[in-house]
């Protein structure tokens, strides 16, 4: 069972990223939010986020305020930084506000092309997958079908420029805004996969180094 008291922290690269398992329960309220949303054409269109975002993707929409924080969804995000924040930065935030958290489904053929996000921190993880994400083209390639992957510089003796993360349910992954970021399509099926991310701010004096 999945709980939200573990923090593993990775440094593939440059910037620190922080990896979290989102909690059974508040995973099951996730999807059975999504599934009401996606039955409800009034609701899909009014929370509808597709047009702010990079995707080209079946379907994309916010959460809205209410449910974001009874869900219990805002408090682990913030939980989760601030530890993050202490780890990286022996630093504590005082400040932690969401700008956006939106829900992206994906189906076969479709994809999510390299961009960043706004805000201080962003994060993105995996709320449903499909049971095969395609085979390669050629054989013998590795298969990143539906993979995320985090970009960061260029590749450099000793140092890669690309994580490659391999989507599982409940997995989470935090990173600074300006990261990188693509979603690969994926082939063979109808099945979704459905994740989910964020934008939020820290505290300003925390944020900008330049500063400091």
């Amino acid at each position: 069972m999945a709980t939200e008291n573990r923090i593993d922290l990775i440094k593939p690269f440059g910037p620190w990223i922080a990896k979290i398992n989102i909690p059974d329960d508040i995973l099951l309220k996730l999807n059975n939010y999504v599934d009401q949303i996606i039955i409800d054409e009034e609701k899909s269109k009014e929370q509808d986020f597709g047009r702010q975002l990079a995707g080209n993707v079946k379907q994309e929409f916010k959460l809205d305020e209410n449910f974001k924080k009874k869900s219990g969804w805002d408090n682990l995000l913030k939980k989760a930084t601030s530890k993050w924040m202490e780890i990286a930065l022996k630093k504590k935030i005082s400040e932690f506000n969401i700008i956006d958290t939106w829900v992206v489904r994906q189906f076969a053929n479709e994809y999510n092309p390299i961009h960043f996000h706004s805000g201080h921190i962003s994060g993105a993880g995996f709320l449903k997958l499909p049971n095969d994400f395609g085979k390669t083209t050629q054989e013998g390639k590795i298969n990143q079908n539906g993979s995320l992957t985090l970009v960061h510089g260029s590749k450099q003796f000793l140092s890669t420029s690309m994580y490659t993360i391999t989507p599982k349910v409940g997995d989470f992954y935090l990173f600074p805004h300006y990261l990188m970021h693509m979603v690969y399509p994926f082939y063979g099926n109808n099945e979704e996969r459905r994740s989910i991310s964020f934008n939020a701010k820290i505290d300003e004096n925390i944020f900008d180094v330049y500063k400091q």
